[in-house]
C-alpha cells in the first residue's frame, strides 16, 4: 500500500469534499476506509494499492467531477 496526499482547488462548500470523497472511493485499489478530505486545507489523503492504481488513476478521478488537483504526491 502507498499514501496519496492530492493539493486540491479551494473547496468551497462541504458538498465538494463528499463528492470528491465518493470519486475516490469508486478508483479500483483505492482502500476506501482511508480516503479523508480535509475541507479546511483542499487536501485528500488516501492508501491506495498500486498494483491497482496510480496517482494518475487517482486524480482523473476527481478530475472526472470537474474538480481539479494542483499536486499530487505518493510515499
Amino acid at each position: 500500500m502507498k499514501k496519496a496526499v492530492l493539493q486540491l482547488e479551494t473547496l468551497v462548500c462541504p458538498t465538494c469534499m463528499q463528492k470528491i470523497e465518493g470519486a475516490l472511493k469508486s478508483v479500483p485499489g483505492v482502500e476506501k476506509e482511508s480516503v479523508k478530505v480535509l475541507f479546511n486545507a483542499s487536501k485528500a489523503k488516501l492508501n491506495f494499492d498500486e498494483t491497482q492504481a496510480d496517482l494518475k488513476d487517482i486524480s482523473q478521478a476527481v478530475q472526472s467531477i470537474g474538480y481539479d488537483v494542483l499536486k499530487a504526491t505518493a510515499r
